[in-house]
């Protein structure tokens, strides 16, 4: 969540937010002109939308995009309230990501959907059914690896959830003084490349 300009994701409890992880001009007045709420959690300033159809949340966060999108272009969203409404029972997912601050697992339902994981680079666990970077990733490698395999899932009709162990808006957590350079539950990862503009 602390590596791209722009964290969009959705909290169990089926809250959109939005993080920025550095200053960006005209931030706050297109969020909140877009209905997200700003908020402090955790020594952050955090934009949030509550419980809505995904339609409305979709809507909301893309207008907010669009006008961010003009100021950067690194932004990751991995928002499942922006796909499917917190109003209505949601698809069991062809693929689900759980990626928090100490973990990372993929699993997949079918092999269509363990094709496309293993398209982007995630091997099956020695240990069962889950899948993990076949190599050691670096966390802005990994969101990356993440981004691309949901897009290709999308393309192919397979649904996506990315769990981020968010329960509620006042579970995320404070921003890191910099972001982890390693995948969460793997020993070993070398160093991300650091982004130079």
């Amino acid at each position: 969540m602390n590596v791209p300009d722009v964290f969009i994701g959705s909290t169990d409890d089926a809250y959109t937010f939005v993080v920025l992880n550095r200053p960006i001009r005209g931030a706050n007045s297109l969020l909140t002109g877009a209905g997200f709420t700003a908020r402090k959690i955790n020594d952050r300033t955090v934009y949030l939308l509550p419980p809505t159809p995904s339609e409305e949340a979709n809507e909301q966060a893309g207008i907010a995009m669009y006008g961010l999108s003009a100021r950067t272009l690194d932004v990751v969203d991995l928002s499942w309230t922006t796909r499917w409404s917190p109003q209505v029972p949601r698809p069991d997912p062809g693929i689900r990501f759980t990626l928090t601050s100490t973990t990372f697992q993929a699993t997949a339902t079918t092999e269509v959907a363990r094709l496309v994981l293993e398209q982007h680079g995630f091997a099956r666990s020695a240990d069962g059914p889950s899948y993990q970077p076949a190599t050691p990733l670096g966390m802005a490698h990994l969101l990356g690896a993440v981004v691309r395999a949901e897009a290709h899932a999308h393309a192919y009709g397979i649904t996506v959830r990315v769990d981020l162990g968010i329960s509620t808006p006042d579970a995320i957590p404070a921003p890191a003084p910099r972001p982890s350079a390693t995948v969460p539950g793997r020993r070993g990862a070398e160093p991300a490349p650091r982004r130079s503009r």
